[in-house]
């Protein structure tokens, strides 16, 4: 029997690296913290692209402004492009 597909979870090592969960249980206390966390980030990406456009469209928003929904939004993208990779490979596993 085949060792069960590992996970990227939603979160990194404190030196920016990716971790990973091996569990055949997708109901495991880890692996619903990681459902709860990846809907967080996919809400807060929410939040910060409504953000980004209000600045965008305030013709009086200065630099810092335009900055800070810049950085902001970078940071949302790469939670919500990290939960889209995880998803995907589960999905192409499950169709295996």
């Amino acid at each position: 029997m085949a060792a069960p597909p590992l996970r990227l979870l939603p979160w990194t090592t404190p030196q920016g690296n990716p971790c990973y969960l091996s569990t055949d249980n997708d109901d495991s206390r880890l692996s619903r913290l990681a459902d709860d966390i990846e809907e967080a980030q996919v809400e807060s990406g929410e939040q910060v692209l409504a953000g980004a456009r209000a600045v965008l469209g305030d013709r009086r928003a200065g630099e810092r402004a335009v900055r800070f929904a810049l950085v902001r939004a970078t940071e949302a993208l790469q939670d919500v492009l990290r939960v889209a990779v995880s998803r995907g490979a589960r999905i192409e596993m499950g169709r295996q």
